[in-house]
Parts: C-alpha cells; structure tokens; sequence
C-alpha cells in the first residue's frame, strides 16, 4: 500500500490530476455493487438475526474491511441497501387516467413480490423489525414513506384531472394499493389468476372516488 493512501485493490495514478489525496481510500464502485448484491442473498439464505459481516464479504468476494469502510455495522449496511431499493421501486406513473396509473403500480410491485428473494427477505425483515426499535423505524420510512410522495402525487393528478374529488388520502391510496398484492403473494403465496391486476386497479380506482 502507498503512504499516501492507494485504491481499495488497485494502484496510485501516475498523474498528480489523478493521485489519492493524503489518508484517503478510492472505494471501487464494483466492489460496491458486489456487497450491495451479497447482503440481498444473504437475507434470503439466512436471514437477518444469522446475517453476518463475515457472510456478506465471503459471498461478495472482498475482505471484511471492504464492507467496514462503507458500512459500520450489518444494521447500517441492511438499512442502506433496503432504502435505496425501496426509493427506486415503485415509478412514478402518469399515464393519463388513474386507472391505468394505478394498472402500471400494481405490475411493477406485483413483479417485485413474485421474486423469491422479496418473499423470503421481507417477511424475515418485518419479524426482526418487532425486535429492534431502530429497524423498525428505518423499515417503515424506507418501506412506506419513501413511496408516499408517489401516491400523493398520483391522486394529486387525479384530482386535477377531475376524476376523484377533493381531499383523497394519498396514504389510503397507498394502503389499497399495496395492502391486497402483500397479502396475495407474500402472506398467503397464492398466484394472481388471469384478469386479477385489471380487477383490482378498477376496484382501488372505483374505491378512491373514480366513476
């Protein structure tokens, strides 16, 4: 390693535009993305209660000092990661009608719990969240009020549009839209027949004021 700092495996530039300032370590993006990928296939072979620092490095392929330079704990490491998903999941539609707003939702959150790694990681989450004040809080603001915003302004469109009156609860929009799909797929893990996604959007629209 360079006295003054060098890249987490790698080298120092050549040029002084280039060089590592003084003390500092360059973080690899790759490696990043390593453990970022590592801690979801963790939280689905294991769980979080087993999850461990040593687990998340060996099945990422770095050293245990990679995930401690940008993590200092497995619970900071877990809420980071479950954030930044939870942030990017559900878009922000606008396609015209709050019908197919909410049809285009449902797809994409449906999508999400089909996937085994969401079935077995969500659920193991919220269990351990009973447990621990910290998570639970950070769950519940990466889980629900990260995907607030979206259903506000849905309904705030809605609303402009002239479709639903006045004074709609963006957090009841929320709730109808992804309370049944939970239910559906992650609690009771029932497959969506034909025509479900199409059945439900016209019921949450229907349940929101929409003629």
């Amino acid at each position: 390693m360079a006295k003054n700092g060098a890249r987490e495996g790698g080298t120092t530039g050549s040029g002084a535009a280039r060089r590592t300032p003084a003390g500092a370590a360059v973080l690899r993006e790759d490696k990043t993305a390593a453990i970022r990928a590592a801690v979801f296939e963790e939280l689905a072979a294991v769980g979080f209660a087993r999850m461990s620092i040593e687990g998340i490095a060996r099945r990422a392929g770095v050293g245990k000092t990679a995930v401690y330079r940008r993590w200092r704990s497995k619970l900071h490491l877990v809420l980071d990661v479950v954030s930044a998903v939870a942030v990017a999941g559900l878009p922000s539609p606008d396609t015209g009608s709050l019908r197919g707003d909410v049809r285009l939702l449902l797809e994409v959150a449906a999508r999400a719990l089909r996937h085994p790694m969401a079935s077995q990681i969500i659920p193991d989450l919220l269990a351990e969240a009973a447990r621990s004040p910290e998570l639970a809080e950070a769950l519940r603001t990466a889980l629900h009020e990260s995907q607030q915003s979206m259903a506000a302004a849905m309904v705030e469109r809605a609303v402009e549009r002239g479709e639903i009156p006045a004074g709609v609860d963006g957090k009841l929009a929320l709730d109808l839209l992804t309370g049944p799909l939970y239910w559906r797929l992650v609690v009771v893990r029932d497959d969506l027949p034909a025509g479900y996604l199409d059945a439900l959007a016209q019921s949450v629209a229907a349940a929101l004021g929409a003629e």
